[in-house]
């Protein structure tokens, strides 16, 4: 789906290997070579379900399910210039750390990091990214 935005086209970006938005928004949405990622939970795309209740399977999920939604744009993780993560709890912080830097392995982006009152599905941790592409 593409509309004006801006004069700029704004492209909606789906993956099927991705889980279906849980509400009223799309999983990315590209303008211009920037492109926008909702935020993302360790929800399995095939049944909808946490793989796990761990920040370390959550996160990993989350990443591996924004790395679709990435490969659906024509992008990879070495795109991503900004993250924000969620976190149920700080506690969780190191645990998550231990999983994120695996898929930022060279010049990893900016980041922030919050604990939050509660996450969608009361999920551990959800990730949101902006990548820039080269196309």
């Amino acid at each position: 789906v593409t509309t004006a935005l801006f004069n700029r086209m704004k492209t909606i970006i789906t993956s099927a290997n991705a889980p279906s938005p849980i509400g009223p928004y799309s999983q990315a949405v590209r303008v211009g070579n920037t492109l926008y990622l909702s935020g993302s939970l360790g929800l399995d795309p095939k049944s909808g379900n946490f793989v796990g209740d761990d920040i370390q399977s959550q996160t990993k999920q989350s990443l591996d399910n924004i790395g679709e939604v990435l490969k659906a744009a024509g992008a990879t993780f070495d795109n991503v210039v900004k993250t924000t993560v969620l976190l149920h709890s700080m506690e969780d912080f190191a645990g998550m750390n231990e999983v994120y830097k695996t898929f930022f392995t060279n010049n990893p982006p900016a980041r922030s990091a919050y604990q939050v009152a509660r996450l969608p599905k009361d999920a551990r941790v959800e990730i949101e990214a902006i990548a820039h592409l080269d196309n």
